[in-house]
């Protein structure tokens, strides 16, 4: 038996510290539920444990470099779940994701990086699934409520309908919340690499780009500027999410043999409301996003953001900007008969940081105590297709989150 359920690695960056102190509000330090933290530093994990108070000072913690792999196969095996925040996944995460799928430790993150999943994927597939390892990434904000709502949609719909929706928009009704230095990091990360690679910004562009093969799928609809839903009845604006949320959405279709449908048509975007004041909305929020990629993509621009404007590493929203967030996500789905079929995803903090503390910690205990190796092979998973239910209950009781059906 292994020493732990769960070691939380990274956890003194922004999201671990708040996924720490999720862990323990739930599970004490050492109960029945046995985990750790873990990083590189010390020092630092000490001042984090001190942080908990007097009752957290029984919790283990284990040293380990993101660049040494002889010290993460030394965590990897005590341990039957790692957890990740160590990002940019893609400038400290490989070798990580290595050992895990080399040693049979169960993985998961909330990387919201398509190419540095895609990487991963093309080079530790084969081991993961020799050596048991499930790995699941997305498990934050990217992409939870975007891929358990589309499966909680389709589970309404075949119960209702007989048969999926082949046609899924997800839109953001209203969302509330802050960013920390690290999100701001992994995106500058991407776009920067985007401007250097063509072949990357194919990727990026490709929201199949996470499956087996693009081969013979629909054309799927982009929302790149300010555009009228008949279905959601308001004006609809790009949203930033949807380039990895889409791919990890399409990605279950593809792992669960296409339950969807081969026909599967998916997009999102957020709504700015209705009238002429909605449309103004939509096309400054589009005008913005596109000027704020564009600036990032250029040297110049970039380090004027870095410095001067963005937050910096270990900077985030405070502990009442956690508080005051929310979200409110409406899936619409439509069968290929016509049948219409709403259903909303709602978060009861912001959606960055505290309602991915929370999910990410749901999601991480249901992979060490609910989904069993003899109930989901080795391999890269997605949220949907690895936790199914499971994972609904834990972030409906715990994580406060809600999935209800609206019509």
């Amino acid at each position: 038996m292994s020493n732990y359920h769960l070691i939380v690695y990274g956890a003194t960056s922004f999201v671990g510290q708040l996924l720490t102190r999720y862990l323990f509000e739930r599970h004490g330090a050492q109960g029945d539920f046995r985990w750790a933290i873990a990083g590189r530093s010390q020092s630092k994990l000490a001042t984090l444990r001190s942080s908990l108070g007097s009752a957290a000072q029984s919790l283990p913690i284990v040293l380990a470099d993101a660049a040494d792999e002889t010290a993460l196969m030394a965590m990897c095996q005590q341990t039957n779940v790692v957890v990740s925040t160590v990002g940019p996944y893609a400038l400290y995460g490989s070798p990580l994701v290595k050992v895990c799928a080399h040693s049979g430790t169960d993985y998961c993150d909330l990387t919201g990086e398509p190419q540095w999943i895609a990487k991963m994927i093309d080079a530790h597939q084969s081991a993961a699934q020799a050596s048991g390892a499930r790995i699941v990434h997305c498990c934050g904000f990217d992409s939870v409520p975007s891929d358990m709502g589309t499966y909680y949609l389709q589970q309404q719909a075949q119960q209702q309908f007989g048969q999926p929706c082949s046609r899924v928009k997800l839109r953001v009704k209203a969302i509330r919340g802050g960013i920390s230095g690290g999100t701001v990091a992994s995106i500058m990360e991407l776009v920067k690499e985007a401007a250097a690679d063509p072949a990357l910004r194919k990727l990026m562009a490709n929201p199949f780009a996470l499956c087996p093969t693009s081969q013979g799928k629909p054309k799927q609809p982009n929302v790149q500027f300010a555009q009228y839903d008949a279905d959601a009845q308001a004006w609809s604006a790009p949203f930033i999410m949807a380039g990895i949320n889409t791919k990890v959405v399409h990605r279950s279709n593809a792992v669960s043999g296409n339950a969807y449908g081969t026909d599967f048509v998916y997009d999102e975007a957020m709504l700015t409301g209705r009238g002429v004041i909605g449309g103004l909305v939509a096309a400054g929020a589009a005008v913005g996003i596109a000027g704020f990629v564009g600036a990032a993509a250029l040297s110049p621009t970039r380090n004027i953001l870095e410095r001067f404007i963005v937050p910096k590493a270990g900077e985030g929203p405070t502990p009442e900007q956690q508080r005051n967030g929310f979200y409110d996500i409406r899936l619409i789905g439509l069968t290929s008969a016509g049948q219409k079929l709403t259903v909303k995803v709602t978060g009861d903090r912001d959606p960055g940081y505290g309602s991915t503390a929370k999910i990410l910690g749901e999601a991480a205990v249901c992979l060490a105590l609910d989904i069993a190796k003899t109930d989901k092979a080795g391999g890269f998973w997605t949220p949907s297709t690895v936790f199914g239910e499971q994972l609904i209950h834990r972030l409906t009781q715990y994580a406060g989150l809600t999935f209800s059906q609206v019509n």
